[in-house]
């Protein structure tokens, strides 16, 4: 079993900031990518962000230079700074992690992805 807690989502005006946090806890073992994806409504499940366990990151054309991704792994944790927010940001962001269920990782890495949370940018 695998557990997400998400936060930092809700209501900012158009320019404003948002950090988004996800923090995965439970049968979860060596970690490799961790990421965000988001989903307006109406909308398909877009990628947003990435980031490689080596600390590769990639990002979605529309939020460059606006948006940053980091993790802490300590904490198993995926972090999404937001800055100079557009109305088109508004959608429930998600995290995603690659992960093991089990320290050998019998069965190979999953995807797993937190409960989403939120955001919506309006004046």
């Amino acid at each position: 079993q695998v557990q997400f807690v998400e936060s930092g989502g809700g209501l900012v005006q158009p320019g404003g900031s948002l950090r988004l946090s996800c923090a995965a806890s439970g049968s979860i073992f060596n970690i490799g990518a961790m990421g965000w994806y988001r989903q307006a409504p109406g909308k398909q499940r877009e990628f947003v962000a990435r980031l490689t366990s080596s600390l590769t990151t990639t990002y979605a054309d529309s939020v460059k230079g606006r948006f940053t991704i980091s993790r802490d792994n300590a904490k198993n944790t995926v972090y999404l700074q937001m800055n100079s927010l557009k109305l088109e940001d508004t959608a429930v962001y998600y995290c995603t992690i690659s992960a093991c269920s089990n320290n050998l990782c019998a069965g190979g890495a999953a995807n797993y992805w937190g409960q989403g949370t939120q955001v919506t940018v309006s004046s």
